[in-house]
């Protein structure tokens, strides 16, 4: 059995993430989806708990009929140091033959533990970015197309509207 593991910080968890995880799972037999920056929550760019990234991930994918035993959400914190990260990933998550990401320190800190690394095509990435999401909701432009309905539901239920909002608007011109 072939097992993947996509690491994100899903803030919050949108269209191109679900066809990245789609298309690992087109890869591999089984899927641990790391929640990175799991310690980080109510900041501008991670305004979102692990908790909530997880319920966001797992309500999409079971929309989307995506198989529940086929994959498994891992929150994993940051480490102190990029040179002790990937054995943190390696002690918190069971055995995996490959890591897909688009982030480049992530693959380059694979690749330099030997580890099979692969990036993920992009879908409309100019498009389908949490940032771009975020700021969106900052703007009160249509942010909720970019996301799956349940996480659209989901980011409303958490007070996520208000929240990015807040924490967002000190970037603004005059505030």
């Amino acid at each position: 059995m072939r097992v993947g593991l996509l690491v994100g910080r899903f803030q919050p968890f949108h269209y191109g993430h679900l066809a990245a995880v789609k298309y690992a799972l087109k890869q591999v037999d089984y899927l641990y989806i790391v929640v990175g920056s799991a310690q980080r929550s109510h900041e501008r760019d991670n305004p979102f708990t692990a908790g909530e990234r997880i319920a966001m991930i797992k309500g999409a994918l079971d929309n989307d009929s995506v198989d529940g035993a086929r994959w498994m959400a891992i929150p994993i914190a940051d480490a102190d140091s990029h040179s002790v990260w990937v054995s943190t990933v390696k002690s918190m998550v069971p055995r995996f033959d490959v890591a897909f990401t688009n982030d480049s320190l992530t693959f380059r800190l694979f690749e330099e533990e030997g580890l099979d690394v692969e990036a993920i095509p992009y879908l409309k990435r100019g498009e389908y970015s949490a940032t771009n999401v975020r700021t969106r909701i900052l703007e009160r432009r249509d942010w909720e197309r970019l996301v799956p309905s349940d996480v659209a539901k989901k980011v409303k239920e958490f007070g996520g509207l208000e929240r990015v909002r807040e924490l967002l608007k000190k970037d603004l011109p005059g505030e």
